[in-house]
């Protein structure tokens, strides 16, 4: 199996979990912030469905130029959703692409024509594409548990949800 490969496979299991919290998100409380400084649920849930997509896209080019970024904020979850998928079909796509070599080749990103980053391109998609994806579906179960949200099972069970029960 190349590491292209291993990676879809990872991108395919943790899309179904990720998608299981995703679809929680109540389209009343699209808008709703825990705190001043952080981003609106309906933000953070569009964060999450355009990671995959977003993140595997800027590794095409080397160099990259870093995007600028900012939230997007959406009507629906039905749109989040939307976006979820053509984000994981787009990552699946570009990565079905990467052989190993392009994969372990030092990979450059540039903001503003500098340089900031130089790494093998796996080291970028493991830790931007998939621990951020994962670090921010973290974050949506706290935000789905302060709502008072049943919070799915991710990797075993939750207060909420056991799939071995």
């Amino acid at each position: 199996m190349s590491i292209a490969e291993a990676m879809i496979q990872e991108l395919e299991m943790e899309a179904v979990t990720t998608r299981r919290a995703l679809e929680r998100v109540p389209d009343a409380h699209l808008n709703w912030a825990p705190a001043a400084k952080t981003r609106t649920l309906g933000q953070l849930a569009m964060h999450i469905a355009g990671n995959p997509g977003g993140v595997v896209g800027l590794v095409v080019n080397n160099p990259a130029e870093l995007p600028g970024f900012g939230d997007v904020s959406p009507t629906s979850t039905a749109e989040v959703l939307k976006l979820l998928d053509e984000s994981v079909a787009s990552a699946r796509q570009i990565l079905s692409g990467l052989s190993d070599a392009d994969m372990t080749e030092i990979w450059r990103v540039h903001f503003n024509g500098t340089e900031i980053m130089a790494l093998p391109r796996i080291a970028f998609l493991r830790s931007v594409f998939l621990n951020h994806w994962y670090h921010h579906r973290g974050q949506l179960t706290i935000y789905l548990r302060l709502l008072d949200v049943p919070v799915p099972s991710i990797y075993g069970p939750s207060a909420d949800e056991n799939p071995f029960a």
